[in-house]
Parts: C-alpha cells; sequence; structure tokens
C-alpha cells in the first residue's frame, strides 16, 4: 500500500448552479466552493486547467480562426456544389470530420460544425494537438509537462473511450499502485444538458448515476493508498437558451461581401470579426450597438478576462450575447439546442464549482485556472510521500 494519491475528476458542465442545491457528492466530498470560469468554450476552459493560465497565455480559445494561408481545408470547397440538404446534415458533417480529422492527423477535438464549404478555406482550426497530453497546448506546458519533467506517473482519461471506460482504466493503474496523480474526465452532462436544459430530471438523474461509480473509485483507492485527496471540479455551467438571434441575418442584409469585406465567425454565443476596410468595420459596428440581445465587448474588459489577443487571432471585434440568448443560424449547427455554455463568466450559470473532501482548500482558489495549483500541488506531495528517495526539483 502506498502513502498518497491525489485524484482529480473533471465533471464537463457541472456548474454551481446545479449542484449548489444538489447532494451530489457530498458524502465523498463534502467541501464546496464556487468557481469563477473562463470566457470562451471548453476549448478554452479546459487549457486554462491544465496549465493555470488564462486563454491569451496559452493560445488556446475558440477553435475556427480567419488564415486564409493556413487553411488545411481548401479541398473542401468543392464540397459547396452538393445540395444544402446533404451537406447541412449532422450526420454528414460528423462522419466528415471523423476522416478529415486522421488525415490531417489533428489529436485534439475536431468538428466541422456548420461552416459552409462556401468559406472553409477561409479558416484555420486552432487546436490541433490533444489538451490532456504532455506538449498539448498551443503555448506553454500544461499539467502533463510538469508531471513529465519532474519524472511522476500519472494516469489521465482517454477522450476517445467511454466515460465507464476510462474509470475502468484508472481502476486498472490504481490496483497496480504504480501511479501518484489520476485524471479522470467525464464529459458525458454537458451533452445531457445541451438537449434537456438544467431543469430536467435528467440532470439530477445523470448526478446520482454518478455517485456509485465515485465510491467505487474511492474504495478502490483506498484499498491501495493510504489517503486519497479526492477533488471534483468542472469548467462551467450551462444556462437555457430562451431567446433565438438571427445575427446572421443581420449582418447580412448590410449587402457586404463574406471573405471580400470581412469574415466573421458565428459561435452559438458569440460572433468574431476581421474587418478588411475601416467602412465595412463602421457598418457592422453600427449594426451590432443596434442588436439588444447582445454588446460589442471592448478591449479594456477582454483584457481583464484574458482573452485580449493583440494581433487579433481570434477576431478582431467580439460581440458577446447575453446569457440565454443563442445565436441561431451558427456556423455551430442550424438548429436550436436548449442549453449553452460560453456566456459572461460573471454570468449566473457560468461559474464552475470544486467539490473536495479536504477543508485546507487555500482561499485564493477562486477560478478554473487555480485547479492548476492544486494538482501540482498535490503530485508534488505524492512523490514526497510515495518515493522520499527521489524528491523532485520545484
Amino acid at each position: 500500500m502506498k502513502p498518497f494519491l491525489p485524484l482529480f475528476v473533471f465533471v464537463d458542465a457541472c456548474g454551481w448552479e446545479i449542484i449548489k442545491d444538489h447532494p451530489f457528492a457530498e458524502t465523498l466530498a463534502p467541501e464546496r466552493r464556487r468557481l469563477r470560469s473562463v470566457f470562451g468554450y471548453s476549448s478554452a476552459c479546459i487549457p486554462s486547467i491544465l496549465s493555470g493560465r488564462w486563454p491569451v497565455d496559452h493560445r488556446n480559445w475558440c477553435y475556427f480562426v480567419y488564415d486564409p494561408a493556413n487553411s488545411p481545408f481548401r479541398g473542401l470547397r468543392h464540397l459547396r456544389w452538393l445540395p444544402r440538404a446533404l451537406t447541412s446534415r449532422r450526420i454528414f458533417r460528423h462522419r466528415l470530420s471523423r476522416l478529415l480529422k486522421v488525415h490531417l492527423k489533428f489529436r485534439g477535438y475536431f468538428d466541422l460544425y456548420n461552416i459552409p464549404f462556401e468559406y472553409i478555406s477561409l479558416f484555420d482550426f486552432s487546436e490541433k494537438k490533444n489538451p490532456l497530453q504532455a506538449g498539448g497546448l498551443n503555448r506553454g506546458p500544461n499539467i502533463f509537462d510538469y508531471m513529465q519533467e519532474r519524472g511522476i506517473a500519472w494516469h489521465v482519461s482517454d477522450p476517445k473511450r467511454g466515460e465507464r471506460q476510462n474509470l475502468d482504466s484508472l481502476l486498472a493503474d490504481i490496483r497496480k499502485e504504480q501511479i501518484d496523480f489520476g485524471f479522470l474526465y467525464w464529459p458525458d452532462l454537458d451533452g445531457v444538458l445541451h438537449h434537456v436544459g438544467n431543469t430536467s430530471p435528467e440532470v439530477p438523474a445523470k448526478l446520482n448515476a454518478y455517485e456509485p461509480w465515485l465510491a467505487e473509485l474511492m474504495a478502490c483507492a483506498l484499498a491501495h493508498y493510504k489517503e486519497v485527496r479526492l477533488t471534483i471540479f468542472s469548467d462551467h455551467g450551462m444556462a437555457n437558451c430562451d431567446r433565438l438571434l438571427d445575427l446572421k441575418g443581420r449582418i447580412e442584409a448590410l449587402g457586404l461581401r463574406m471573405g471580400k469585406d470581412y469574415a466573421v465567425v458565428y459561435d452559438s454565443t458569440m460572433a468574431r470579426f476581421w474587418f478588411f476596410d475601416p467602412t465595412t468595420r463602421a457598418r457592422v459596428t453600427e449594426c451590432l450597438k443596434g442588436v439588444t440581445e447582445g454588446r460589442i465587448l471592448p478591449d479594456a474588459e477582454l483584457s481583464e478576462l484574458g482573452a485580449l489577443f493583440p494581433d487579433h487571432y481570434f477576431g478582431e471585434l467580439i460581440f458577446l450575447v447575453e446569457e440565454g440568448v443563442l445565436i441561431v443560424p451558427s456556423h455551430m449547427g442550424e438548429r436550436p439546442i436548449r442549453a449553452m455554455h460560453g456566456y459572461h463568466p460573471d454570468a449566473p450559470h457560468s461559474y464552475a464549482s470544486l467539490l473536495t473532501n479536504y477543508s485546507d482548500v487555500p482561499a485564493g482558489i477562486t477560478a478554473i485556472p487555480h485547479i492548476y495549483q492544486l494538482m501540482t500541488a498535490q503530485a508534488v506531495r505524492a512523490v514526497e510521500m510515495n518515493h522520499p528517495a527521489q524528491r523532485p526539483a520545484n
């Protein structure tokens, strides 16, 4: 039996508003705290958790960026001649994305979503590496680089596997007593919330389904490690979408030419613009000022949020909608979904959650990038206790 094992269980979209009045994991992890999320989607939140840094520092924010010179999608332009009834279907896009991911050797998450093939060659995809691996961020190290450099043995989930498969894989490594750190990723709650919303009975049912798995995990860990520190956390919450906004229609009514006058990515909760002349920028800006469902984020606010990129790589004008508004149609999809995230971090349903079985979480742990501090501290402690002869350098 080894002395110490830290376990970090990442439950995607398990926001504070979802669990604050639910007894989820309160027996195993009674200490509970609200955490401020990061502005953006999981593509920004997960790298921030894994690195302890903000999007401007690790340079993982939104997926699609205007970069025609480096676009890997030029060959897809010919698909614009296919019937839209086919190319807009989710199953067509999903299968094509899987084939393209293999062809392009992308190792992280990849989806073409609903980017029109007419314009696909204008864009690059920003997440080509797997953030859950060493060397997986666009800039700088993550927790797995940290442990690799210090010779700390870890386990991390494989996103290609199902939740139960990843749990079984972690349990197998725990029984071998070969790891000093465990990172388990459960993403399925996010999909449930998108589909049914945050007030559906399916949400507490999903949380309840995790309970026996967590108990099994802790029982196994305590059979092989004298002390087990359990940290359950999320990246963001989820807000019900009660208002739909056809922002794309309003911009196209200006008569400007996509790819000639401007470029834009319509995400689910924000629109990111690049302009090719001052007149176009002025016209689009004036149009957006009249959209009451959202607002243009000033540079000072983007800087405070850690999402102001001096080179405008992810967009030179960012328009963000209010919580509960969904941009439809968007480049993420043509049909409404029940709930979404990616709103302002201070919106009520944006907050993430932190649940632990230990009470000495520092007061300064208030935002999701701070989880990195817990991970590094506990990984070092595990080596000091489990392998006192090979204490890692700080």
